[in-house]
């Protein structure tokens, strides 16, 4: 609850704050708050030239090619972006904490190996990585989130390895291991404690790239897959009408900008709480 007051203290995180509970709220009450089912083709939802409606009652959002209600698709799309998020995110969050307190604990030949295969696979860039592991899988909803979560892990596993090579010489650890102290309990109760802020703040800055890379991935046509909607295929579907009809594009467009500036926000203001190699700084 600390943490919560301080973060509604500052003005951006704030901002974020809302604009998350906004999405969250959006998403999880899409059945309820959807005017139209996402994927009926309405009869007055094209103009009689074949064009999608413009924004205005009783489509508020407009319309989509194929006459769909567009408000409905990006509240349905809302779920499907937030629960790759959050599911990839979080996948990703936890192989990095394997790896690097596995790697910084061990240290040696093992450590080492780790380090190296984190290393290299730092050095592919990740959008390159996911398209090639997309294409090679059937694309789905939970292939999309394990492809991101594969590709995501390295920076928090080298962030996690680096605080973990420096706890294991404090001092308390040290004195743990002369009293007898086992790994597992060194780990558990001594070690992973002082990662978790880390991991947190990682987390979190790590959603908004993971809802951008997954809205990449389906704007070219290897992510989510319709009739499923998303806010990156919503866009996909739609980029050959970006002059005729520039709400398809437009407003997706934005809350995907939203939604990632939201959280880069909201992990900052963390960042700055809880991550100790940050207080202090002005």
């Amino acid at each position: 609850m600390r943490v919560l007051r301080e973060i509604l203290r500052q003005p951006s995180a704030l901002f974020g704050f809302i604009i998350i509970l906004i999405v969250a709220i959006g998403a999880l009450g899409a059945p309820l708050l959807a005017p139209f089912n996402p994927d009926e083709q309405m009869f007055d939802g094209l103009t009689l030239e074949g064009a999608p409606m413009p924004p205005g009652s009783p489509f508020l959002l407009g319309t989509d090619t194929l006459g769909r209600d567009l408000l409905s698709r990006m509240l349905f799309g809302a779920r499907t972006s937030l629960l790759i998020g959050l599911v990839a995110n979080g996948v990703a969050v936890a192989i990095g904490l394997l790896v690097g307190i596995t790697a910084g604990y061990m240290r040696g030949f093992a450590g080492n190996l780790l380090m190296r295969f984190t290393d290299l696979m730092m050095a592919f860039p990740a959008l390159l990585l996911a398209i090639v592991l997309a294409a090679l899988l059937k694309p789905s909803l939970w292939i999309v989130a394990m492809v991101i979560a594969l590709v995501n892990w390295v920076q928090v596993a080298r962030i996690v390895y680096t605080e973990t090579r420096g706890l294991v010489e404090r001092d308390f650890i040290l004195a743990e291991r002369s009293l007898g102290a086992g790994h597992g309990r060194i780990l558990f109760l001594h070690i992973l404690p002082h990662l978790i802020p880390t991991a947190i703040v990682w987390g979190t800055l790590g959603i908004a790239t993971t809802v951008l890379l997954e809205a990449t991935l389906s704007f070219l046509g290897i992510g989510v897959q319709p009739p499923n909607p998303s806010w990156g295929n919503i866009i996909f579907e739609s980029q050959s009408y970006f002059q005729a009809a520039p709400w398809l594009v437009f407003f997706p467009g934005a809350v995907i900008l939203l939604t990632a500036l939201a959280f880069n926000l909201v992990g900052d203001a963390l960042r700055d709480l809880l991550d100790p190699t940050q207080r202090g700084r002005g």
